[in-house]
């Protein structure tokens, strides 16, 4: 039992082939976990990951020295997982003190983007790489601290207005699994709070097959890459123009 517990928890971050069955948020999970383990070993040295949560890249990212920054909450401070805390304005971390940072999920709940990755720049040594990923299609979700949604030319667009050079921008999916995971969160959102057996039934009964169809119709139909889930995004701190 305790095995096949684990097994549940690890299909929300990294999932497997069979964690459609499982995992309500498969495809998207599935499109950036894989994403992340192509692009995670550019980030060496010491590292900082914005927005840290439970840490769980941690694994993926090949650093000396790994340090978590979270916003200060009772709730965050209490879980014990990350290293620094701010108040939603300046990091308390000196100016180039890392050679990458890691992003994952956090931008869309920033109102004020252009101060938050200035903060970034601020914390990278020159040709510092980020790795970033944020929403372009997804519900409101930890409201009401659900602030923008990102295409793949307003995020190109922020990050060089802030000083970022766009190495790589992915899409992920770009095929008919995006539509099976609006779908297959539309119902989550329906019955989440129901109770955890009804949770665990509309998993199997309804989400799985849901997502057993995208799979199928991302093989069938073609994929369309302005219909997609989430932006992943590697970037080097650019070198200042000189005049």
């Amino acid at each position: 039992m305790k095995r096949l517990r684990a097994w549940y928890s690890k299909q929300h971050f990294e999932p497997g082939p069979l964690g459609w069955v499982v995992a309500p948020f498969y495809f998207a999970r599935n499109g950036l976990h894989a994403a992340l383990v192509r692009l995670l070993p550019n980030l060496r040295g010491e590292i900082l990951d914005v927005g840290c949560g439970t840490k769980p890249y941690r694994a993926l990212v090949p650093a000396n020295r790994y340090v978590g920054l979270d916003y200060d909450t009772p709730a965050r401070r209490a879980a014990g997982f990350a290293d620094v805390f701010y108040a939603g304005s300046r990091f308390p971390l000196r100016d180039g003190e890392f050679d990458g940072v890691l992003c994952t999920q956090v931008l869309e709940h920033v109102f004020t983007p252009d101060a938050f990755l200035n903060e970034i720049n601020r914390v990278l040594r020159p040709g510092g790489v980020l790795v970033l990923t944020v929403p372009f299609i997804w519900d409101e979700h930890e409201q009401p601290y659900d602030f923008g949604r990102y295409s793949s030319f307003g995020l190109r667009a922020v990050l060089e207005r802030t000083g970022f050079e766009v190495i790589s921008l992915e899409k992920t999916p770009t095929d008919a699994r995006a539509v099976a995971q609006i779908v297959a969160g539309w119902v989550y959102k329906l019955v989440c709070a129901r109770g955890r057996w009804v949770n665990l039934a509309t998993q199997l009964l309804v989400i799985a097959p849901i997502s057993f169809l995208g799979i199928l119709m991302a093989i069938i139909l073609p994929r369309n890459d302005d219909f997609y889930l989430d932006n992943v995004v590697l970037a080097r701190k650019a070198s200042p123009v000189l005049l």
